[in-house]
């Protein structure tokens, strides 16, 4: 069996003014949009690939929120076809980012002109898919402090 290539992909997101912005660069080699990625070496997890990329080449303190979906594809390396395997997680900005290195250029945009600008039609359904989940994280966010209110008073009673 060939070796499968693991590919972590890393959406985004930041909270500011009421609306969430989502992250989405150019490679130093490259001219069109995408969600970052990066290969995952051996002995790392897929997630800790994700967040050592966007602290290394995007100056970012990010957390994992949740998986937001898998692709497959193929690849060549030294002429050889290889199995392609690419997790996407949903990810939130936890400190203000520093110098994106790693990119050429970068921008963060409100959902809408992210998936505009995405020319893949797999990024666009996997933003979608982060946008969704990152929905149902929220409200079990809201949730849960609600539940924790509660609690406080009940134990204040």
């Amino acid at each position: 069996m060939d070796k499968l290539v693991l590919v972590s992909c890393a959406i985004v997101f930041k909270k500011g003014r009421g609306k969430s912005r989502w992250f989405i660069a150019k490679q130093v080699d490259g001219d069109e949009w995408e969600i970052p990625k990066v290969v995952v070496r051996k002995g790392e997890s897929s997630v800790r690939a994700a967040l050592r990329m966007m602290g290394e080449r995007g100056g970012m303190t990010t957390q994992v929120l949740e998986e937001a979906g898998r692709a497959g594809g193929v690849t060549t390396i030294n002429g050889k076809t290889l199995p392609q395997r690419y997790l996407y997680y949903l990810m939130e900005l936890k400190a203000p980012p520093g110098e994106a290195i790693g990119f050429s250029t970068y921008k963060w945009y409100e959902y809408a002109k992210a998936v505009r600008k995405l020319p893949s039609k797999r990024e666009k359904m996997m933003l979608k898919q982060a946008r969704k989940e990152y929905r149902i994280w929220k409200k079990n966010m809201e949730l849960q402090r609600k539940l924790e209110k509660i609690e406080q008073e009940k134990m204040k009673s």
